[in-house]
C-alpha cells in the first residue's frame, strides 16, 4: 500500500512515538523511510549548534528504527515565516519526494495554548496532499 513514508521528528516524546510507528509501517509494507528534521533560521540562533543538533537528531532516529532502506534530510525552513516556514518546508519535502504517507507527532494543545502556538500537524494536513497519519501522546 505504501511505498514512500515520511516522519518528521523535532525530538519530542511524540515525534519519537511517530518515528516508531513510521518504521512499523514501513517493515509492513517493505517501503522507504525517509527521516526529516527542520529548524527555523531565526535571528539570534546559533545557526552551526542547531545544525549539529539537527545531525545527531537524524542519525540517532535511523538507528532506533532500524528500517533498512532509510535517509534523512535536515531542513532549514526560511526565517520570515516562523512556524509556517517548517510546516512549508515540511510539506514541500514530503511533495518532493513523492511521500505516500506523512507521519508526525501532534502535542495535543489545547484553548490558548493551541490558539497562540498552533499545530504543525494540523497546518501540514491543509499542505500536503498525501495520507497523513497524526500520533498522539499517550494519555496521562
Amino acid at each position: 500500500m505504501y511505498k514512500k513514508i515520511m516522519v518528521a521528528v523535532d525530538g519530542s516524546d511524540t515525534a519519537k512515538r511517530a518515528l516508531m510507528e513510521a518504521g512499523n509501517i514501513a517493515k509492513t509494507y517493505d517501503a522507504a523511510l525517509c527521516i526529516v528534521h527542520s529548524i527555523n533560521l531565526s535571528v539570534g540562533v546559533d545557526i552551526e549548534a542547531e545544525r549539529k543538533a539537527g545531525a545527531e537528531m537524524l542519525e540517532q532516529a535511523k538507528t532506533l528504527v532500524n528500517v533498512s532502506n532509510t535517509e534523512t534530510r535536515f531542513l532549514e525552513a526560511k526565517t520570515e515565516f516562523g512556524l509556517n516556514g517548517i510546516v512549508e518546508t515540511v510539506a514541500a519535502a514530503a511533495v518532493d519526494w513523492k511521500a505516500d504517507l506523512l507521519v508526525v507527532g501532534t502535542a495535543n494543545r489545547r484553548g490558548l495554548q493551541r490558539f497562540f502556538v498552533g499545530s504543525v500537524a494540523e497546518q501540514l494536513i491543509t499542505e500536503v496532499n498525501s495520507s497523513i497519519l497524526l500520533v498522539r501522546p499517550p494519555k496521562a
